[in-house]
């Protein structure tokens, strides 16, 4: 498969499943581009609602689709859906318990051009700390479908979290193991747990990879599922390991990192390094420039994993 943006994975899932379930329905902000949602809007137009540039009625209306028996997926930028609507998330959907699916596309730092107010460095946070709301970052076009075809057929809230661009794979479509709410092991080492999500995902493989040919193995756990999080793998991976890094797009409050130095420290403490955006607007420009500028490749977390275990 060509590499494809997770975005249009999701599109294409839920493209398959309205074909025989017309209480799907897509929902967007002016965004039917952005989120590669036109051509569920095209093939089904009677399920698909342009709520314009209103992200508070975006979920607010979806909420009360739900409720009325469908299945509602709205769309929009995930720095607008988490933020702008973060009442009618917490109210609407969490609290209200309704059965809407939050897509925040473009997530990070996607429209890294554009700057913090289109950045989402915050998601994970407010939204992992939302009751009732389970939150997702898969990694590539595999693994999206994978947690899709969940999402598509359950009946509870979630906010899945995926970038702008076409990601590299870290599956195959023959290779893509997938327990829902379980962290996928890339690899197994003794000398450090590396536990990534969303797009650090594949970086965080690569870093492994090259401390291998110096001598070092590391585990690499995809956590996916950040809320629920899976804390029985956080725990046998930093249990076998001397230092646990935790890489994200994201805050260094508040996310990853925090929740599994919350974990190793109440259940097996060693020293956690989290590896994040800086706690500052980030620098201007495409991904994979504010990547490489804050060491979020293979190269820089490797550099960090060996400098942590001197």
């Amino acid at each position: 498969m060509t590499n494809i943006a997770n975005k249009q994975m999701i599109c294409s899932v839920l493209m398959e499943a309205a074909k025989t379930d017309q209480d799907i329905v897509v929902l967007c902000s002016d965004s039917r581009g952005s989120a590669s949602a036109a051509p569920f809007a095209n093939a089904f137009p009677e399920q698909f609602v342009e709520v314009g540039i209103a992200e508070q009625d975006l979920v607010g209306i979806s909420a009360g689709l739900a409720r009325c028996g469908k299945r509602p997926f709205p769309m929009s930028p995930a720095c607008f859906i988490t933020a702008r609507s973060y009442e009618q998330c917490k109210v609407d959907v969490a609290y209200s318990h309704t059965n809407v699916k939050l897509i925040g596309i473009s997530g990070g730092v996607s429209y890294g051009a554009l700057g913090m107010s289109h950045h989402s460095a915050q998601d994970i946070a407010c939204m992992c700390s939302i009751p009732g709301m389970r939150v997702y970052l898969p990694s590539d076009c595999h693994q999206t479908k994978k947690l899709m075809e969940v999402l598509v057929k359950d009946t509870e809230p979630a906010y899945i979290r995926v970038g702008r661009n076409a990601v590299d794979e870290v599956y195959s479509e023959d290779n893509c193991p997938f327990v829902m709410d379980q962290a996928t092991t890339l690899c197994e080492g003794s000398d450090a747990a590396i536990i990534a999500c969303g797009e650090m995902v594949l970086p965080s493989y690569k870093a492994a990879q090259i401390l291998k040919d110096k001598g070092i193995s590391c585990t690499v756990l995809d956590m996916y599922c950040l809320k629920p999080l899976d804390t029985a793998s956080i725990i046998k991976a930093a249990s076998s390991a001397e230092v646990v890094v935790s890489v994200e797009e994201h805050s260094p409050f508040g996310g990853l990192g925090s929740m599994v130095a919350q974990v190793v420290g109440a259940s097996c403490p060693r020293k956690c390094l989290t590896l994040s955006l800086p706690d500052a607007p980030v620098i201007t420009g495409t991904s994979k420039e504010v990547f490489d500028y804050y060491g979020l490749t293979g190269e820089g977390i490797a550099a960090k994993v060996e400098e942590a275990l001197k």
